[in-house]
């Protein structure tokens, strides 16, 4: 599985780094929206669907996002356990929605969170950099 990520939030990279841990067999590539080829190696996808939320693509190219993508994603080393009780019914509905209102401002959160911006280069050319 692929998993598509923002790597100029802070917390996405830290979620990153803790996903890559454990995945001890290797069973996610990890692709960074933000890096310079990436509309290049990834044509097909639309850079700006993918930087609104957090997605997987499956080995039969099916792509998952948000919540479920990062339920799938841990699940494939093992720790789907931590976000299986946001997939459940009524609990996922709430969940959901923070994780929307969450998606749209990670940067503002991520820099309350952990004292980190994004480089000014994110800021500044995201929108010119992918189209």
């Amino acid at each position: 599985m692929i998993i598509f990520y923002d790597g100029y939030c802070p917390l996405c990279q830290a979620e990153m780094r803790h996903l890559k841990k454990y995945d001890e067999d290797q069973a996610i590539q990890f692709e960074d929206i933000q890096a310079e080829n990436f509309k290049r190696r990834f044509p097909d996808l639309d850079w700006h669907e993918l930087n609104a939320r957090i997605h997987v693509q499956l080995p039969d190219g099916t792509l998952v996002t948000g919540l479920d993508a990062t339920h799938k994603a841990w699940a494939a080393v093992g720790k789907g356990w931590l976000y299986a009780p946001l997939r459940w019914p009524g609990i996922r509905i709430v969940a959901d929605y923070f994780y929307t209102l969450f998606a749209r401002h990670r940067y503002t959160i991520s820099y309350w969170l952990t004292g980190k911006k994004r480089p000014c280069e994110s800021a500044c050319n995201v929108e010119k950099k992918h189209e």
